[in-house]
């Protein structure tokens, strides 16, 4: 048999953004930041690190409208992919959590601009809730006409 064919598996590349809840205590991010990485380098090759930093959310997740994010870069295999979800899926302060296999090639994380995060109060649109509610407010007390 020819010993290319015989060679281990390539490790994959991988990108893991976690969006950490913003309300938890810095001791906390960092803990969660820490285990992410002691996991990865346990099992896997790490690449890289970047700290994002708290950054306004497209919609609100459990009432929060801003995230702390944290990408991380790194070579594994499904044995790792599978405890890096089982462990994140039970953190308290994970929001959320994507790991997306990187094609070869494929090019290096933007730098993300550092605008401070924007409010309510600088012209941004009402949430979602607002907005419904004042959709389903009584209208005067009348019921609408019905059709005949």
């Amino acid at each position: 048999m020819d010993p290319l064919l015989r060679s281990a598996p390539v490790a994959a590349l991988y990108d893991l953004m976690l969006m950490l809840d913003p309300t938890a205590p810095e001791e906390r991010h960092e803990e969660i930041v820490r285990d992410v990485r002691s996991m990865i380098e346990s099992d896997g090759s790490l690449i890289g690190v970047h700290d994002w930093g708290t950054r306004r959310l497209a919609y609100e997740i459990d009432h929060r409208r801003e995230a702390g994010y944290h990408l991380f870069q790194f070579e594994g295999e499904r044995p790792l992919l599978e405890r890096i979800d089982q462990r994140l899926k039970i953190m308290d302060g994970v929001l959320r959590f994507r790991t997306i296999r990187l094609k070869a090639g494929s090019p290096p994380p933007p730098t993300p601009d550092r605008e401070a995060p924007r409010r309510r109060e600088d012209g941004a649109e009402p949430t979602v809730a607002a907005s419904r509610a004042a959709a389903d407010a009584p209208t005067g007390g009348r019921r609408p006409a019905e059709r005949q």
